[in-house]
């Protein structure tokens, strides 16, 4: 009898219809538990991009998107840049970015203002979202998962030690797209699908050829250690130290004028990092060889295999950077930057260290994790702050600038011939209160070389450093100029505009000014 009560308690006595209505109603509200979940899901996942972009900061036409910005604007109206789009064509030849992007402005009919804008906060969405699909592969606790996600967006500024890169860059750059693509190819081949991970290498790969690259080196070697055994590849991975690439251009010797736009880049030099820089670069891969043993000991094997990957390719990356730049022969791999593989191991360490976090310190406690929100995202924004305080947080599109040097762009880019050839100080971008906001991208206007962002594109394509060093060494003593010396500019160069310091010199036709600039002509 306690059998057949039982049975009828579990619904074996039930008619097979309602059996069925049974299974039905139990369907269903399963669904709608997956439904809120995913909707949830997706609610917290642009939350926390929001909240990412907001603490970041937003700043187009920053450092290097004085050459991204420049090559988007002239592939959508070629008639800008007639006279100095050699300094950020060159580099762009080897990607699709600006093509891409001034293709889908082309599309949509936005502006480009409007386009950049929208470009960065789907790549940091899709940045938020790998982080959390591979968080979901190394942890099951939903709290681990989010706390990682919640550090890795409150630190997109961080910067990689020695490598001169944030984790996330305040405006578009091509390898913030990489970099989604990237995590999103992880997370890809964490959950056992490696072919879905090879569009998005591609991807990758049209955007930011080096950082693809890295990325590349990073999904085969965990493709790799998810395989069972994993200590029998060891000997193959050891024979995969040189690419196969045409090596006839390393060994040309470079120009005088070269080397010393290179000198300007000291984090370039491996061998002249400080201790804590060196320490910077090797102490996360201790950290992850010792996560790797814990979680081995822990037989959490998706996190002992995720860690022993990160702290292969970091040896292996490390080891193949210290090998390019140790000898003068190879002078001309050091723009390669190949301590750029710190970029990766800093996005995982940073994922890694908020799981934890989240898994046993914050756990189910709301005041733990107010404080833990609070204090992550108040300190990265008030250092945002600081680094730009001249600059609106946010320089979303429409706004008016406020920063006497954007007021000055703004006014040049409506107010002056498409074809105009502009001279300012050499040396402008590190003014006080300038930000480094680049007069090429935001005035759209052409400009003789400039002694500090040009110098970057001078070291990565050799051929322009006469040019460069000609112009730079022309604008010379720029504080002192007087009408004979931007005649000067004008009779060797063709300059016909000016920006200088308010009051201008005297004798040079001024159309525009505010307290601190002066845009002026030169007759």
């Amino acid at each position: 009898m306690r059998s057949e009560a039982f049975r009828w308690r579990a619904g074996y006595g039930k008619t097979a219809q309602e059996q069925s209505r049974l299974s039905s109603q139990q369907g269903v509200q399963k669904l709608n538990t997956v439904g809120i979940l995913r909707k949830r899901n997706i609610l917290l996942i642009l939350a926390f991009s929001v909240l990412g972009f907001v603490v970041m900061g937003y700043h187009p036409g920053l450092e290097d998107d004085g050459v991204y910005l420049s090559a988007v604007q002239r592939d959508v109206n070629p008639a800008l840049y007639p006279h100095d789009s050699a300094f950020f064509r060159e580099q762009l030849q080897a990607t699709l970015f600006d093509n891409s992007v001034a293709q889908f402005v082309r599309w949509t009919h936005m502006p480009v203002a409007d386009a950049e804008f929208l470009w960065q906060f789907v790549s940091i969405v899709l940045i938020v979202f790998g982080c959390w699909s591979i968080a979901r592969t190394l942890f099951a606790e939903a709290r681990a998962q989010w706390a990682g996600v919640a550090l890795v967006t409150a630190m997109f500024t961080l910067p990689v030690s020695g490598a001169a890169l944030y984790l996330v860059d305040q405006h578009l750059h091509p390898r913030t797209v990489a970099t989604a693509m990237i995590l999103l190819a992880v997370a890809r081949i964490m959950a056992g699908k490696r072919m879905q991970a090879l569009p998005l290498l591609l991807i990758a790969f049209a955007m930011h050829p080096i950082m693809a690259a890295l990325g590349i080196s990073f999904c085969c070697i965990l493709a790799l250690t998810m395989l069972e055994p994993v200590h029998l590849w060891a000997r193959s991975w050891r024979n995969s130290l040189v690419a196969a690439v045409p090596l006839g251009w390393i060994f040309e010797p470079p120009s005088p004028a070269w080397r010393k736009a290179l000198t300007t880049r000291r984090y370039l030099f491996l061998y002249k990092w400080t201790w804590y820089e060196w320490l910077g670069a090797l102490a996360p891969l201790l950290l992850f060889w010792i996560l790797w043993r814990m979680a081995k000991r822990r037989a959490e094997t998706n996190l002992a295999r995720f860690a022993l990957a990160v702290f292969i390719y970091g040896v292996f990356q490390q080891a193949v950077a210290m090998l390019m730049l140790a000898s003068p022969v190879l002078i001309r791999l050091t723009p390669l930057q190949p301590m750029r593989y710190l970029h990766l191991v800093y996005f995982f360490m940073t994922l890694i260290g908020g799981c934890l976090l989240g898994k046993y310190l914050l756990k189910s406690s709301v005041w733990r994790w107010a404080v833990f929100l609070l204090a992550i995202n108040a300190g990265m924004f008030a250092s945002q702050q600081l680094l730009f305080s001249a600059s609106q947080h946010l320089e979303l599109p429409g706004m008016k600038p406020t920063n006497p040097w954007l007021q000055a762009f703004a006014w040049i880019r409506r107010n002056t011939p498409t074809d105009a050839y502009f001279a300012l100080d050499p040396n402008y971008l590190a003014a006080p209160g300038e930000d480094y906001h680049s007069f090429r991208a935001l005035a759209e206007r052409s400009q003789l070389a400039d002694a500090i962002k040009d110098t970057a594109m001078v070291t990565q394509i050799p051929d322009l450093a006469p040019a460069w060093e000609k112009q730079v060494e022309a604008q010379a003593g720029w504080s002192t100029f007087k009408l004979a010396d931007f005649q000067r500019l004008k009779a060797e160069f063709g300059v016909n505009w000016v920006l200088v310091a308010y009051p201008q010199p005297a004798g040079l036709p001024c159309q525009w000014h505010n307290n601190l600039l002066a845009v002026c002509k030169v007759p």
